[in-house]
């Protein structure tokens, strides 16, 4: 059975011990699209030296951060090279390899520096034991139900000489833990909390797409929005007087993006810079809207979900079934 678990974003890097990075495509839109202007600007061919120079030190002032820390009051460490620091002692089950866990953790780098938590989220995540870094499944099969330690991992027990996340994690990188073990599932208990986490995702899912459907009611009833055949709707703040552009015109515009909440997820003004494209090479209520417009024009598009990014959304946080609020300035028409 797939599971539906909820973990984080860089926790899944975090299933596999051994990880390999596949190369990342750049300078696209979230339909695939290529951005225009974003490349980047070829520079001198760095210094060979003076990068393994940096890569050494960084190196050694990971292996100097394990020396002085395994010297601290308190400090186990394990014949693998883990060291932990039992912050709160529980006493519930310990995990074996075989079991799912439940725990809130936060991540970092030895200079402080925090690269994933799920405190920051507000929400524990939940996986297999036995399927993490080596260090992670060691300390979690060490630890009891309600125990709270900082776990500080030595990188040949995490990601190893290549790091992991296209470079999040640096190669050599010793990992840092705060990490409190909540709970410890056998694999069936496992099955029966991913079933429940996805009847509650689908409910909620579907509650909010009837939410979107109602803001979108609710907003036709507004005199000055008009809305086309497909479901588009907009109201025009200020008209233009140049020429209007084709399904297959670039365009440059200013614009910014929010969910019907208020919260902006995306503004050419907040980046001080308009942004050109091809009109076909965007979503579906930009590719209409855009062309109801003239050079000059100021406009506000409502997106109904199905015009924008569908049933799944995007995993920059634009929701599955989210309208979209647009403020749109088509400042050219360029072909």
């Amino acid at each position: 059975m797939k599971l539906y678990i909820r973990t984080a974003a860089l926790m899944g890097t975090l299933l596999l011990a051994a990880c390999s990075d596949k190369p990342a495509e750049e300078n696209k839109t979230e339909d695939g699209q290529t951005i225009e202007g974003t490349a980047v600007t070829p520079t001198e061919t760095p210094n060979v030296k003076e990068t393994e120079s940096m890569t050494d030190k960084y190196t050694q002032d990971n292996l100097s951060y394990l020396e002085t820390n395994k010297a601290k009051d308190g400090v186990v460490v394990t014949d693998s090279g883990l060291q932990y620091l039992v912050i709160n002692k529980g006493d519930g089950a310990s995990p074996t390899v075989e079991d799912f866990v439940t725990v809130h953790y936060a991540g970092r780098f030895i200079d402080g520096r925090e690269f994933d938590s799920s405190i920051a989220r507000g929400e524990p995540a939940t996986f297999p034991a036995g399927r993490l870094i080596p260090g992670f499944t060691e300390a979690l099969t060490l630890m009891q139900v309600g125990d709270k330690w900082e776990v500080t991992i030595p990188s040949e027990i995490a990601y190893g000489a290549d790091g992991a996340g296209g470079g999040v994690i640096p190669g050599n990188s010793t990992l840092v833990f705060e990490l409190e073990l909540l709970n410890v599932m056998n694999q069936q208990e496992a099955e029966e909390l991913a079933k429940e986490q996805q009847a509650e995702a689908e409910a909620q899912q579907q509650a909010f797409r009837q939410s979107q459907l109602d803001y979108l009611a609710e907003n036709l009833k507004n005199d000055d929005i008009k809305v086309t055949d497909s479901g588009l709707q907009y109201r025009v703040i200020e008209e233009g007087t140049g020429q209007s552009p084709t399904a297959t015109s670039n365009v440059t515009v200013h614009y910014s993006g929010k969910l019907t909440n208020g919260e902006e997820f995306d503004s050419s003004y907040k980046r001080g810079e308009t942004i050109q494209f091809p009109l076909n090479g965007v979503i579906k209520g930009w590719t209409e809207g855009v062309q109801l417009m003239k050079e000059g024009g100021k406009y506000e598009f409502f997106l109904p979900y199905d015009l924008g990014y569908g049933e799944r959304g995007t995993p920059s946080g634009i929701p599955p079934y989210a309208t979209l609020i647009f403020i749109v300035e088509l400042v050219s028409v360029d072909s």
